[in-house]
């Protein structure tokens, strides 16, 4: 946990006190006294400090000064062809870390409709694993995890409300990594579509094609889905720098 981050409700006249699983890692992990001052933000809102004012039992009270906003170089909405439940949870964590403002778990050919069941889906779940994600980033946007269950009104209603220069990776992509079209410029919006293990269909790549998604190939290897996201999104922001004006 690098930074603490709190609801908007949790400060009143600039103090929180904070009980549970912070609480317990300030005290047990990070050893706080009296007047020391950790990291603290508002989900969706300023990073700043928070001063120790008083520790009172297995609570902890602090003054929160927030102070800047989050810096976001390139803004990143995923677009996932929803894979296993313990790959997602690993996605969803690693891909928040690296920044990614929205998600949208959509259904492919090759998606099992069994995986739109799992306990992994439910708000909550999704909640925990997304503050873990930003926790350890020091950050405080709160990703959108958007669930489609069906791909064609995902393509045709929703795809085209969303902004941003559209990316799709597949083995067999005609375009490279080096060719993607980022410009460096400050709040570069991208749409990153990912497929399943077995490929998009072709009538999916298609689709995206039309839409004027720039399809690419990461290479002959074939990766895991969490590994290609990782990848994928580490990569997006090397070129960004490269780039950046």
């Amino acid at each position: 946990m690098n930074i603490l981050l709190l609801e908007p409700a949790e400060i009143v006249s600039g103090k929180t006190l904070l009980t549970g699983r912070r609480a317990e890692h300030l005290l047990k992990v990070l050893r706080v006294a009296p007047g020391d001052s950790v990291r603290v933000g508002v989900i969706n809102g300023l990073i700043g400090s928070g001063q120790v004012l008083v520790i009172e039992g297995e609570s902890v009270r602090l003054a929160v000064d927030l102070q800047r906003k989050p810096v976001c170089d390139i803004e990143v909405e995923l677009i996932l062809a929803l894979p296993r439940p313990i790959m997602l949870q690993r996605i969803l964590k690693q891909a928040t870390v690296l920044g990614v403002r929205n998600f949208h778990l959509i259904r492919s050919r090759r998606v099992e409709k069994s995986f739109f069941h799992s306990p992994v889906l439910a708000p909550e779940k999704i909640h925990s694993i997304l503050l873990d994600g930003m926790e350890q980033a020091m950050d405080t946007y709160l990703p959108e995890v958007t669930i489609h269950h069906q791909f064609k009104p995902f393509i045709e209603d929703v795809l085209p409300t969303l902004s941003g220069q559209g990316l799709i990776a597949h083995p067999d992509g005609a375009g490279t990594l080096a060719g993607i079209p980022i410009s460096g410029e400050s709040n570069q919006r991208l749409l990153l579509a990912v497929g399943p293990e077995g490929g998009w269909s072709d009538h999916e790549l298609q689709c995206f094609a039309d839409r004027g998604f720039y399809g690419f190939t990461m290479g002959n290897r074939i990766l895991h889905v969490d590994t290609a996201v990782v990848s994928l999104l580490a990569q997006l922001q090397l070129l960004y720098d490269l780039r950046k004006r």
